[in-house]
């Protein structure tokens, strides 16, 4: 039921990141990992919305206060918290090492391109 909160922080870090170096980002000494760090922002942002509305839909996030169901109940703060560790981390973790397969797969298939182009 909260599993999505970890990859949700990620998105707004990398979000702001993003944002405040931008410069940085844009230019072309940056890193892979750098120069491909919007498609790992639109990853986070999306899969975090698709599991906030999965959790709606499922009725563990409500529009009232408390917001998640597991708070209604004593101990609810606690299972919240193990799911956040045992499901949003590792699901975090995962989806960012996606992310650099992917930038690096991306650099070597532009790398290749231009080296067929020339």
């Amino acid at each position: 039921m909260s599993c999505f909160i970890v990859p949700l922080t990620q998105a707004i870090a990398t979000s702001a990141y993003r944002k405040t170096h931008k410069n940085s980002i844009e230019s072309a000494e940056a890193s892979v990992l750098k120069r491909n760090l919007p498609a790992l922002e639109k990853m986070l942002w999306g899969g975090s919305v698709m599991l906030i509305v999965d959790h709606i839909i499922n009725g563990e996030v409500t529009w009232r206060y408390p917001f998640f169901t597991a708070l209604e109940e004593a101990g609810g703060l606690q299972v919240m918290l193990r799911e956040m560790l045992t499901v949003g981390l590792p699901m975090s973790i995962v989806l960012t090492a996606v992310w650099v397969g992917y930038a690096i797969l991306k650099e070597r298939k532009n790398r290749i391109t231009v080296t067929n182009v020339k």
